[in-house]
């Protein structure tokens, strides 16, 4: 199918050829029929991506932040080969469409195949020709509304938001600064709610629009000083863009005292404070949508809010802007400026930012490839997040090693991958590429774009947007998943099944449940070709040290993790779908000190609160180890320190930066040249090597599933406050 897509580092905007996503629980598949171009916001995005790397930086303050934490705790070199992973993809463009359904997922029964809907998210409702939208970004369009009218629905709900922010009564006077496509949405919900309303801009023809939409009077900025009479406007709303401060300094200048300011749109406030205090007055700011938006249990997970506690929703603004179209309360007919096909989406963008194009109500139209399925035609896929299926059912029978296919002697190794996330396209899809005895047969990821962006940027054969392709790809003798924590489990039991060698980020499993399922498939199967992403034993400085070390025990050592603190949106805060955070990385470092003791865990007790982690650990051999997980820092602080002490010798590994050893000759010191190597590339062609060789895999099957086990006995000795015992 074809999409629109820009890349953010180059600035290049393309219709790329993409699979099309599969129809998940939750939601619906949605064919397109219009999208709407926000040409304020889509613009802006479009223009930020044409700047030069310092002005990108400029605009984007907050992740220039995130880049310095990043080199803080990681080093310059892998902070900056994060950061242009991050900005060397293809980024989807739109937010808003009308479409017709034509799958429905679980959870998602009160649509039906053939009903026509309108679709939020700039994720979910994109210039694409199939889209999978969550069940509450979705609204069926009433009979009598046209599909290019209902596209506009989510910009709608956005000026939906700012009106009731403003909390405005009958006969009450409004101004809106700013008359650009949301702008001209307020004035005509605004008309319709029985409030005067003044209208500002810079552009003659837009006042013009706003006047025959019922605004009682406009003006340009420079003309507007007495438009709001002598008491002032009641609200004033900021529906301006730009890094002006000149719409703020002139709405508190037309609001009355004890006015209201509404801030819709992304424009300067810099709040003059002797003529805000003189006026007192109150300052709003309307979140996109409504209540709903950026929450993903309402978005992602289908939760609604009870109507009696948030009566207003994104998806009941949505709703309610369609009910008024179709009761012939708004005329969106003025505001559409020109429809044009899809695949000339780069010559639309681009004669929009030049001026050639004007307007501001401008909309995608899609080919229709056929005719719309019905109810009896429709499937209902029950399968999970795509590249996160569920587990075959096990078959009968005597365990049996299935091998894929026959392998080429000396041939190289041929790879699929599932998930290809920030991690997997920064620190394991690099090495792979670069790696001339791998070979990238398919990938998988839940989103068409992600697929598509991994395939061009990485070389794979094939892009696609389920999992179950690459697990039923018989060419292919190795699959790497590097999805989110809750499918690794279900994944690594199908791909066992299929005989081909596993590598799989950690966590391997989030409980106990789940690991005795991986070892009930290995055992049935007898299919035991598993691995799983514990890098750091492979990192240079660790195997230097190790070694230099020598095998003398029992030791005692301690683990000093300095997490830090999770951002707000981080998916690592769902920990009912995705486990503890120290779940989902513990195993990192509990099995750095297996690989020091050489001795599996007998014994683990936790104490901690909210994030935070001391765990002590007892090893067959005598060994104790202490491990601290903290995530009360910063994240400028290094991130890990490990201290080992026995037979007369101590060593030190600081950060994967440099390493110190003492022994009764003296201390020795030794630094990495190259910056942090955590043991990525070491690890990738270790595992790729094993599979090529048919030998046995790096880490030994025991030492995986002990550690797995001993990190989640972790997590149950923090529950219970008692000591676990293995």
């Amino acid at each position: 199918m074809k999409q629109v897509a820009q890349n953010y580092k180059s600035g290049d905007l393309a219709v790329l050829e993409v699979p099309e996503p599969s129809c998940r629980p939750g939601g619906i598949l949605v064919r397109s029929l219009y999208s709407l171009i926000s040409t304020g916001t889509e613009l802006m995005k479009v223009g930020e991506a044409r700047l030069s790397l310092i002005g990108k930086a400029k605009a984007r303050p907050d992740q220039v932040r995130k880049v310095l934490s990043s080199a803080a705790q990681q080093g310059p070199a892998a902070a900056y080969r994060k950061a242009m992973g991050q900005l060397d993809r293809w980024t989807p463009l739109g937010y808003s469409l009308a479409g017709v359904v034509i799958a429905v997922g679980e959870g998602a029964e009160e649509f039906a195949v053939g009903d026509m809907v309108a679709c939020a998210g700039n994720e979910f409702a994109l210039h694409a020709e199939v889209n999978w939208v969550p069940v509450n970004l979705a609204v069926a369009v009433p009979d009598g509304v046209a599909p290019e009218h209902a596209a506009f629905a989510t910009v709608g709900a956005i000026a939906m938001q700012g009106v009731r922010r403003g909390e405005m009564a009958l006969g009450e006077t409004a101004c809106v600064i700013g008359l650009g496509l949301v702008g001209q949405l307020m004035v005509r919900l605004l008309v319709a709610s029985g409030v005067r309303v003044l209208g500002v801009d810079p552009v003659p023809e837009r006042c013009r629009l706003a006047e025959k939409a019922g605004a009682r009077a406009t003006a340009g900025p420079d003309e507007a000083a007495g438009i709001a009479g002598p008491h002032g406007a009641d609200v004033i709303f900021l529906a301006a863009g730009g890094h002006s401060n000149d719409p703020l300094r002139l709405a508190v200048d037309l609001a009355r005292d004890r006015g209201r300011l509404v801030d819709v749109g992304k424009t300067r406030l810099d709040l003059p404070w002797n003529e805000c205090y003189e006026k007192e007055l109150e300052v709003r700011f309307s979140r996109s949508y409504g209540p709903g938006r950026y929450d993903d249990r309402y978005e992602l997970d289908g939760i609604d809010y009870p109507a009696g506690y948030v009566r207003w929703t994104e998806r009941r603004n949505i709703d309610c802007f369609l009910d008024l179209i179709a009761a012939e309360s708004l005329d969106l007919t003025p505001l559409v400026d020109g429809v044009h096909p899809v695949t000339d989406a780069s010559s639309v963008y681009e004669a929009l930012r030049t001026g050639e194009l004007t307007g501001i109500g401008h909309l995608f139209s899609y080919p229709q490839a056929g005719p719309v399925p019905t109810a009896t035609d429709a499937t209902e896929p029950g399968t999970d997040a795509a590249a996160e299926a569920a587990a075959p059912p096990a078959p009968a029978g005597p365990p049996v090693r299935r091998s894929p296919h026959v392998r080429r002697p000396g041939g190289p190794v041929r790879l699929g991958v599932i998930g290809a996330g920030a991690y997997a396209t920064s620190m394991l899809l690099p090495h792979l590429a670069a790696d001339p005895t791998v070979d990238l047969g398919t990938v998988a990821t839940t989103r068409s774009l992600t697929a598509a962006s991994a395939r061009e940027r990485f070389g794979f054969d094939r892009a696609v947007t389920e999992a179950e392709e690459v697990l039923g790809d018989d060419t292919l003798d190795a699959v790497l998943i590097a999805t989110r924590h809750h499918s690794h489990a279900r994944l690594v039991c199908s791909a066992l099944e299929t005989g081909k060698a596993v590598f799989v980020e950690k966590p391997l499993a989030l409980d106990e449940h789940q690991l005795e399922e991986i070892a009930a498939t290995i055992a049935r199967t007898g299919n035991d070709r598993l691995m799983v992403g514990f890098n750091r034993r492979f990192a240079p400085l660790m195997v230097d040290l190790r070694e230099r070390f020598g095998d003398r025990g029992p030791l005692s050592l301690r683990y000093l993790v300095n997490a830090g603190p999770l951002g707000a949106g981080s998916w690592y805060q769902d920990t009912g779908r995705e486990g503890s955070r120290f779940v989902g990385e513990g195993g990192h470092f509990l099995d750095v000190l297996a690989l020091w003791t050489g001795a599996p865990p007998t014994r683990v007790h936790a104490v901690g609160h909210d994030q935070d982690v001391q765990a002590t650990i007892t090893y067959a051999d005598g060994s104790l180890a202490s491990l601290t997980y903290a995530t009360g820092g910063t994240a400028r602080a290094p991130k890990e320190l490990l201290d080992v002490s026995g037979a007369g010798r101590n060593a030190r590994l600081d950060n994967f930066s440099g390493t110190t050893l003492w022994t009764p000759r003296g201390k020795t010191a030794r630094h990495s040249r190259l910056g942090q190597d955590k043991g990525q590339r070491a690890e990738l062609a270790a595992f790729t090597a094993a599979v090529r060789d048919d030998a046995p895999m790096p880490i030994p099957l025991d030492s995986l599933l002990a550690t797995t086990r001993a990190t989640i006995a972790v997590a149950t000795s923090l529950a219970t406050r008692e000591q676990v015992v293995l």
